[in-house]
């Protein structure tokens, strides 16, 4: 399951087969490197991907010659937007924290390390699903706050960035 949000309004929940709950004829098909041949309903459409922001979730689509802003959210999205998480999200002070508890699996960032953003600094499993929190900004890890293997709570210090 998906959720896009429409040019910043119109959202949309998207299954194998349905929209919104309702059972739906859906075929999509790729026609060239940015192609696509959607049959909906026995309706046909031609979309062409414009471009592609895999960090943020958003893409351009020209659909029958109408352009569309899509924001994406996938499972993983919408639980942590239900549990008020919000991953990518540092404090003004620089401060990344643990946005649920968990355990630290794998520290993949060190201190004095310049870090772009989307860069994965580290892995958290939390629920039984290895999450990989990445860096909100191009920053500079100053201080590393917890080890590999340890246990950690929601909004504890992860990580200090200059």
């Amino acid at each position: 399951m998906i959720k896009a949000t429409i040019n910043g309004g119109r959202q949309l929940t998207i299954d194998s087969n349905s929209i919104d709950g309702l059972e739906r004829a859906i075929e999509l098909v790729q026609v060239g490197e940015n192609n696509y041949s959607l049959l909906l309903d026995n309706v046909s459409y031609n979309a062409q991907m414009v471009s592609y922001n895999k960090e943020e979730k958003k893409l351009v689509l020209l659909v029958n010659g109408n352009e569309y802003e899509v924001s994406i959210k996938d499972k993983t999205d919408i639980l942590l937007q239900e549990m008020g998480i919000n991953v990518t999200s540092v404090a003004k002070h620089n401060l990344f924290k643990a946005p649920m508890p968990g355990l630290i699996r794998t520290i993949v960032a060190t201190e004095g390390q310049a870090v772009k953003k989307g860069d994965v600094i580290l892995i958290l499993e939390a629920m039984k699903m290895e999450n990989a929190l990445k860096s909100p900004a191009d920053l500079v890890v100053k201080n590393i706050k917890v080890q590999q293997g340890q246990a950690v709570e929601k909004n504890q210090l992860l990580i200090e960035f200059e």
